[in-house]
């Protein structure tokens, strides 16, 4: 068993009821942390319905890993509802010391359900649609902000948390499609760093992971995928495995990089080798 470093920590996860978030969550609750997982109904993931209601991804990752969680749901995109999730937050645990905004993902306003899961059919930045240019940019940069607003305040008064957003490489370069999430992303990082300048005199940190292609139900039900990318080892030209995100997760968030903040680190195999 790894060693419980974040044993008496509270961690809420935001988007956690499937992909990357989930496997984030499942692994601060390997390392003791309390956890909260979160998506935006009470229902099964809808990429992956045999998962199980909210309630019973939260229990499961309670009994794998003997640790308290919590499951809260809501739209991310609404102030009250985040204020809502952070209150019964508090009220069960007092205080939420690790935040993580998973929340996100180039989906616009038709859903997951949409054709590519969701990605908007017209998705680069001049002849996108007004609703999906809308929706992909409060899913990612608002549902970010909203729950830094919410949480950060608590931490500068306890003076100690960190908060870990996740971004993405597309935030780090010009692309003709999915220009508008890569905007969102980008906005995400700049918001880290502003929000890191706040921060810094309390001692609450605020970091970025940026992941790259990351082979989850949603990657490879959004694109064609290569077979000979979707490997553990061998080389880095590959395709991410969630576990690698969960594990840069893990050291943003913990006391290993209680130096750091307002940095954005790429998890993508050295796929990008310019400045962030």
């Amino acid at each position: 068993m790894e060693e419980r470093q974040l044993k008496g920590k509270v961690a809420w996860v935001t988007g956690s009821n499937r992909g990357i978030g989930l496997t984030v969550a499942s692994h601060l609750a390997s390392l003791g942390a309390t956890v909260v997982v979160h998506g935006s109904t009470a229902g099964a993931p809808r990429l992956n319905e045999s998962a199980g209601s909210l309630e019973d991804i939260a229990r499961t990752v309670a009994q794998t890993h003997g640790v308290e969680t919590l499951h809260v749901y809501g739209d991310l995109t609404q102030s009250a509802a985040v204020q809502s999730m952070a209150a019964q937050i508090k009220a069960r645990f007092g205080r939420i010391d690790i935040l993580v905004n998973n929340a996100g993902g180039d989906i616009g306003a038709k859903g997951v359900e949409a054709p590519k899961a969701g990605k908007p059919e017209r998705n680069d930045a001049i002849f996108i649609g007004e609703d999906d240019l809308r929706t992909v940019l409060d899913r990612n940069l608002m549902t970010c902000i909203l729950a830094c607003r919410e949480v950060a305040p608590d931490m500068i008064e306890r003076r100690q948390g960190s908060i870990v957003n996740l971004g993405s490489i597309a935030g780090l370069t010009g692309v003709a499609q999915g220009a508008i999430y890569a905007t969102a992303k980008a906005a995400v990082h700049e918001y880290t760093r502003c929000l890191a300048a706040t921060l810094r005199p309390y001692g609450v940190r605020a970091n970025v992971v940026a992941p790259g292609n990351t082979m989850t139900e949603r990657f490879a039900a959004s694109r064609p995928t290569d077979a000979s990318m979707d490997r553990a080892s061998g080389s880095l030209d590959r395709y991410g495995q969630p576990l690698e995100i969960a594990k840069a997760v893990e050291f943003l968030a913990s006391d290993a990089s209680s130096y750091i903040s307002g940095q954005v680190l790429r998890v993508d195999g050295g796929g990008q080798l310019w400045p962030a």
